[in-house]
């Protein structure tokens, strides 16, 4: 019997195609679709699988998202509770995790966290074993140390979201300060995605001319101008838009997608982001930074070796600690 579909077209090959830039993203809360909107306004993916546990929640996120796809040239989208779906992804994207609850120390929401990325990671990297893995969920070094030694996959393949939004949050707040487009602003948070990074104010700099040369003090308590109150504001910023909206979603989003974009698309730009820094700056363990990283196609192929006065170094030695005090006593 004649279809419409026979009717309409004659066909000449098969429909069946492999994706050559898909994109896996775990856990479909606030983050993780901020990052799929992101993503797909970014054009980065000829197919992008969501997976999360809350089944009926995501089916009604994906036929959402579908159904704008074509507004964004998106040929497909699709999502399970089955990692079956993520099969052959280029990079997967991980959101999820459990959250923090009232009076529950830091260790106790890592060691839950742990016990489910045990189960995640083997099921991402039984399907895309070739696959680069950002790791955004939070405490997010840590989570990209433990996501590291689940995996057994090279570090370089291992990218924690880290300081790029810490670094972003940064240069829009210098550049509000100085009425300049935050992109014009160059200047980067390091260390620890949290209360204990590092704000490195020798190299900030607007067009070659380093904000030091021009305020000695800047960044300092001896500075009359308050620089310090930038850093101040990076760190308190999470906190305010949590008390008042609940959670972080957007800026988290916009900043995984621009991470995506240099790997799938090898541009060798320079970020922020989370990676295994034994053996710089004087760190003697595993713990995973945020230091300046070239990222292409291979996922981290360089380190920058960024040059900090002895007081950013001791402060990002003091961050590594911070976290090693917790990370020695997980059981991974």
């Amino acid at each position: 019997m004649a279809t419409v579909k026979g009717e309409l077209m004659k066909n000449l090959t098969s429909s069946e195609t492999v994706p050559h830039n898909k994109i896996s993203i775990v856990g479909a809360g606030s983050v993780g679709m901020a990052c799929a909107i992101s993503i797909l306004l970014r054009g980065l993916s000829d197919e992008l699988a969501l997976v999360d546990v809350a089944e009926g929640r995501l089916k009604g996120e994906v036929m959402d998202l579908q159904h704008g796809s074509p507004f964004v040239k998106m040929p497909n989208i699709v999502s399970s509770k089955d990692y079956q779906v993520t099969a052959n992804s280029n990079l997967v994207i991980i959101t999820a995790g459990a959250r923090q609850e009232k009076g529950e120390t830091r260790l106790n929401l890592v060691q839950r966290n742990v016990a489910i990325f045990k189960l995640m990671i083997s099921d991402i990297m039984t399907y895309s074993p070739k696959c680069k893995l950002i790791v955004v969920s939070n405490p997010v070094d840590i989570l990209t140390y433990v996501t590291w030694k689940l995996s057994g996959i090279p570090q370089h393949r291992v990218i924690g979201s880290g300081c790029n939004l810490d670094t972003a949050r940064f240069r829009f707040l210098i550049g509000q300060k100085l009425g300049v487009h935050p992109e014009s602003c160059h200047g980067w948070v390091l260390g620890e995605h949290g209360d204990s990074s590092v704000p490195v104010w020798s190299g900030v700099n607007i067009a070659g001319v380093l904000l030091k040369d021009l305020n000695a003090d800047i960044g300092t308590d001896k500075d009359p101008e308050h620089w310090k109150n930038v850093h101040k504001d990076v760190i308190a910023s999470a906190y305010q838009i949590i008390k008042m909206k609940g959670y972080t979603n957007w800026a988290i989003g916009l900043s995984v997608a621009d991470l995506a974009e240099s790997i799938l698309k090898n541009l060798r730009r320079v970020h922020p982001v989370s990676t295994i820094i034994k053996g710089l700056y004087g760190i003697n363990e595993e713990v995973s930074l945020s230091v300046p990283c070239i990222l292409g196609e291979n996922g981290i192929t360089d380190l920058i070796k960024v040059k900090l006065t002895p007081e950013e170094e001791a402060r990002l030695k003091k961050s590594a600690e911070t976290l090693w005090e917790i990370q020695k006593t997980l059981k991974v």
